[in-house]
């Protein structure tokens, strides 16, 4: 179930990035008392009163680039776009502006509740001052003191207050989500196209022609159910053109949270690059099924080893991913394009799948006989018992007498024992050691 999404937005220099990094319990965003130093769209995740939610700093507004309203007016249309609610900053310092206004009047018009928050209410004089925010016809203004600290309470509870419901965000169980990721100009859309057979999204050789994700819902022969997401390019910083295309990334990463399965697309005229490995790890580090899709194999000149040697560089590029399988493709000709909806359901079949704790543990046992446990000056690690804990991604407990003497090497001889004698073809699982009390 995907999280519900809370976007910051505010003109330059009112503390957006400070709020942000007090909400994420963390410092993530560069914090200095310099208009427009965040130039990137950063996200990341809060919890208040047992509610999780994702929060965007929607900054980078650079007065230098364009004209200053039209950048104001472009991050609050995305930030609209993007988010079940928004926290609108502004400060008590300089008052009501006219950039305050402006975005006011956006926000009003687009029905999403939004939370107003005065920033740089540091004592009670400048706490009274507040109640001139009134005047942007968005109720009740929430003084804040991000610096210190100060209100951030009474503004989540009016911010989760505005939340959908648990069982507004809930989906469809029985419905398989899944997601293409890639660089840009991959070729994602022209497979969506060609996965169903109709245009559903435009298809150019620009690179990072689709700006918005597309929800694409089908069915196959057997009348599974799937929901497509077709994902924006994930861009490398720096080598970005058009502010609306800053926000690919986050858009990449949410669709990713919203998938079961993620299929990895690479291009086969330009082999492996650096930005297809962290897009992976990305989807590998979120536990999610992974399906290797290697485009636009029909334009290689092929002889008896392409696809071994093909095989070869992924795998040791990818080497956290040795469980995901590899299907070489073809948009334009087709080319195994029906082994896909298979595929997507057998790595959603190995996301779900759970071990009896017997059989599991027959399975250690016998793994500890033929390969013992390590030791660690004169300490030797003992596995008293496992069992499954979780699904999506698959998750085991290991009750041991002291966690610290796991060694990772160990842990992977586990992981592949488990894997040799059960289906946990193309999803990650986790290993966890807990001490037996």
């Amino acid at each position: 179930m995907p999280n519900p999404v809370l976007a910051i937005v505010g003109r330059p220099n009112v503390g957006k990035s400070t709020i942000f990094n007090r909400l994420a319990g963390e410092r993530i965003s560069i914090v200095e008392d310099i208009p427009g130093v965040t130039r990137d769209r950063i996200y990341a995740q809060g919890e208040w009163m047992g509610r999780t939610f994702d929060i965007i700093d929607t900054g980078g507004i650079d007065i230098q680039d364009e004209p200053f309203m039209s950048q104001i007016k472009l991050q609050a249309q995305v930030a609209i776009e993007e988010a079940d609610v928004i926290l609108f900053i502004t400060s008590v310092r300089e008052g009501v502006t006219d950039a305050d206004e402006h975005v006011a009047r956006l926000l009003y018009r687009s029905g999403k509740p939004v939370i107003l928050a005065v920033n740089k209410a540091d004592n009670p004089q400048m706490r009274a001052d507040v109640f001139d925010f009134y005047s942007l016809g968005l109720g009740q203004p929430y003084p804040l003191s991000g610096s210190h600290g100060l209100g951030l309470g009474d503004m989540l509870d009016a911010v989760i207050a505005e939340f959908p419901s648990s069982d507004e965000l809930a989906e469809e169980e029985d419905i398989i989500k899944f997601c293409l990721i890639g660089r840009p100009n991959v070729g994602k859309s022209s497979l969506v196209n060609a996965i169903l057979g109709e245009e559903r999204v435009i298809v150019s050789e620009i690179a990072g022609t689709t700006r918005d994700a597309v929800d694409t819902s089908f069915e196959d022969d057997e009348g599974t159910r799937f929901r497509m997401i077709d994902t924006a390019g994930i861009r490398k910083k720096g080598k970005v053109s058009e502010s609306t295309e800053k926000f690919s990334v986050m858009r990449s990463l949410r669709a990713i949270d919203r998938s079961d399965v993620v299929l990895m697309v690479l291009n086969a005229e330009e082999g492996i690059q650096e930005q297809d490995k962290k897009v992976a790890g990305y989807a590998h580090e979120a536990g999610k099924g992974i399906l290797i899709i290697v485009n636009k194999w029909d334009k290689l000149e092929k002889d008896n080893n392409t696809m071994k040697e093909f095989e070869t560089e992924i795998r040791d590029e990818f080497q956290y991913l040795s469980y995901a399988p590899i299907l070489y493709v073809s948009a334009i000709t087709k080319q195994r394009l029906s082994h896909i909806p298979d595929k997507i359901k057998d790595i959603n079949a190995s996301q779900t799948r759970r071990i009896s704790s017997s059989l599991l543990n027959d399975v250690l046992m016998d793994a500890i006989a033929r390969n013992p446990t390590p030791t660690d000056k004169g300490r030797r690690l003992k596995i008293s018992y496992a069992t499954q804990v979780a699904v999506k991604p698959p998750t085991f407990v290991l009750f041991v007498n002291e966690p610290e003497l796991l060694h990772f090497s160990y842990e992977r001889y586990i992981e592949n024992q488990i894997r040799k004698n059960f289906e946990f073809d193309g999803t990650p699982f986790r290993v966890i050691a807990r001490q037996k009390k």
